[in-house]
């Protein structure tokens, strides 16, 4: 262990800072900065009055004077929405009751959280359980995708919708890339990997060509198509696929251990 981490009664545990993501102001005047490298968080500082609200558990750390209420926002629509997008049944709302009081959310698996400012009548549309904290302004629903292809894509009927006026953070699984597609322009994605895309790009799941590649090519049958004209957000590390990589190497259903363990 370094030094620097040793503790010693009565000295001050030396731990660096952590690293800065990125820094704003939310649409609503609160100040954040998405701090770390691979487990990020959230800290942000509420102005008095100001609401932000979260599914239940997303709460890190936060000071005194912020007043926290559970309920289940948006009535049965909401719930239900919530309950099919693989959010949970609750949401907590996070009133602060005094200026710059501070307040931390932190995402569950290793990736980036993004912060999206949306304003009157603008939306993004985002994979299942991508959502971490918004102000009380943003509205969220469910977006099911017509073409009956989407069930097979990856990410199924159903994906997250949130209307602004306001902020909101999402956390996605690995590192993140942007691309803006201009008017007809198509991106072939594998499933899994779409993570955010403007409400003006279409999506829709075609079939892999060829006998060969279906068989052995490892991607599996289906592509997801984007087209646009419209930003999208691709994440390198869907959870799907890494816990599938996990998986073999934990024991099996009749004990045995299977990868570094040997069969």
């Amino acid at each position: 262990m370094s030094e620097a981490y040793t503790n010693v009664p009565g000295q001050r545990l030396d731990i660096p800072d952590p690293v800065v993501a990125v820094s704003g102001t939310t649409m609503g005047g609160a100040n954040y900065k998405v701090l770390g490298t691979i487990m990020q968080t959230v800290v942000m500082h509420l102005r008095a009055g100001q609401t932000v609200y979260t599914e239940t558990g997303a709460l890190s750390w936060m000071q005194e004077g912020i007043r926290m209420d559970t309920n289940m926002r948006g009535g049965l629509g909401g719930i239900l929405g919530r309950v099919f997008t693989g959010e949970s049944l609750f949401v907590a709302n996070f009133t602060a009751e005094r200026d710059n009081a501070m307040i931390a959310f932190s995402a569950e698996f290793p990736g980036k959280i993004i912060p999206l400012n949306l304003a009157q009548g603008q939306s993004i549309i985002a994979q299942r359980d991508s959502f971490l904290v918004a102000e009380k302004s943003v509205n969220m629903a469910v977006q099911f995708q017509r073409r009956f292809g989407a069930f097979f894509g990856g990410e199924g009927l159903l994906m997250q919708r949130f209307d602004g006026p306001g902020t909101v953070f999402v956390a996605l699984d690995g590192e993140v890339v942007e691309y803006t597609l201009g008017p007809g322009e198509r991106l072939k994605v594998d499933t899994g990997h779409v993570a955010l895309f403007e409400p003006s790009v279409e999506f829709s799941v075609e079939l892999v060509k060829g006998f060969k590649n279906i068989l052995f090519g490892g991607e599996g049958l289906l592509f997801a198509t984007l087209t646009g004209p419209g930003r999208v957000w691709l994440q390198s590390m869907p959870m799907s696929k890494l816990a599938g990589a996990i998986a073999q190497y934990l024991p099996s259903a009749e004990g045995s251990k299977q990868g570094l363990l040997g069969g």
